[in-house]
């Protein structure tokens, strides 16, 4: 079993057409601006805000990922809040110094929690100089990712893998030679912590597990690696990872699913971008064997999009789902892909029509919905934060 079939719905018969999708993605827009706070910025979701603090202020479900969302839209051309996104990224950031979203998780978190991209104030940081750029900005957040660099959490959500796509950011958009050491910095702990077989050990919720996943494990590592690298160590990279993946492939009649990790109960197959087939595809698209990449978006299409417990976000949703089909896309030429994955963006935006507008955030909300309909307007695969910054 590759996948259970329950936890799909049957892909909604709507066709395409460019100018409803333009208009969702500035309904939801227009519903993030009627919903915000100055002060308390969006009100979270009740899993989102699941033993955190709100208001949520981090990159993940939190206020940065939503008004980074804004203005990525806004720069590309799709929507105008009518929001002050730099006066609400530095309010964001107060935020977050004042209670941290995890302040009251469980005590195991990693050691540097504090640094962490998608979950810590890196995220907080980044987004705050992006739309109010300061010296000082830029110091505290360089002070994050060279503190993050031996975290015990190699993965992206966490650990120096996440930091790194910070700091590769700002060595875009600043040109500064300090942003490129750290991000040098950060390649070599990461790749220094990387196992024999080509995996790494994370250690994170009290747990020790390998994962293969975008957000927790090797495929989200080497997608941080790949642009650091000369071109010699980045073949033999993606080559040695290319060869795990194939090894740890799971394949029925011309269909493929990875496991999320390495100790997960087969009988529980999941098959969403955190966690199996759409997440290998999205992240390994450039060097995974094709005949393995087809097989894993195959049955991403043939199982349809995850039905509304999961729901239609970037992170276990449809939309995050919809981003392998971009990929083959990209990789292939093959118009058929990118049919397929507006036929999901469609059905992710009638799913946050279905739910109804409200929740306020980049990877499990109606934001990263919108990214994703515009990256099918554009025809490009370019998965938020891990891909691009723009």
């Amino acid at each position: 079993m590759l996948y259970k079939p329950e936890m799909f719905e049957p892909l909604a018969e709507e066709p395409w057409d460019e100018n409803s999708v333009r208009d969702a993605i500035g309904g939801i827009v227009a519903d993030a601006d009627v919903a915000f706070d100055p002060d308390r910025l969006w009100p979270a979701h009740e899993w989102d805000v699941y033993q955190s603090t709100a208001p949520l202020k981090d990159m993940y479900v939190g206020a940065s990922g939503v008004i980074w969302a804004l203005d990525a839209l806004r720069r590309r051309g799709y929507a105008e809040t009518k929001i002050d996104l730099a006066a609400a990224a530095l309010r964001t950031l107060e935020a977050w110094r004042e209670l941290p979203d995890f302040a009251q998780w469980p005590e195991d978190l990693p050691s540097r929690a504090q640094s962490a991209l998608l979950i810590g104030e890196s995220g907080p940081l980044l987004v705050a100089w992006r739309l109010a750029p300061s010296p000082e900005l830029a110091d505290d957040l360089l002070a994050r990712v060279r503190e993050n660099v031996d975290n015990e959490a190699v993965e992206i959500m966490w650990g120096a893998p996440g930091t790194m796509l910070a700091a590769r950011a700002m060595l875009d958009w600043t040109g500064e030679e300090r942003w490129a050491d750290a991000w040098r910095e950060s390649a070599e702990a990461v790749l220094a912590a990387r196992e024999p077989d080509g995996l790494w050990t994370n250690r994170l919720y009290g747990q020790t597990f390998r994962s293969l996943t975008p957000p927790h494990g090797l495929v989200g590592n080497v997608a941080a690696l790949r642009p650091a690298l000369d071109d010699s160590r980045r073949e033999q990279l993606e080559r040695e990872t290319g060869d795990a993946l194939a090894q740890r492939a799971a394949i029925e009649h011309e269909l493929g699913n990875w496991l999320r990790r390495e100790d997960a109960d087969p009988s529980d197959p999941r098959l969403q971008w955190c966690a199996g087939a759409p997440g290998i595809v999205s992240a390994a698209a450039p060097y995974l064997d094709e005949q393995l990449l087809l097989a894993g978006a195959e049955v991403t299409w043939r199982a349809g999009p995850p039905g509304m417990e999961k729901g239609s976000g970037i992170c276990h949703g449809t939309a995050g789902n919809g981003y392998a089909f971009l990929k083959v896309f990209e990789r292939t030429g093959d118009e058929r892909w990118l049919e397929r994955a507006r036929r999901f963006a469609v059905h992710s935006l009638e799913q946050v029509e279905r739910r109804g507008h409200g929740r306020y955030s980049l990877w499990t909300g109606d934001l990263g919905v919108a990214l994703y309909a515009a990256d099918c307007i554009d025809a490009r695969s370019r998965y938020p934060v891990l891909d691009s910054w723009d």
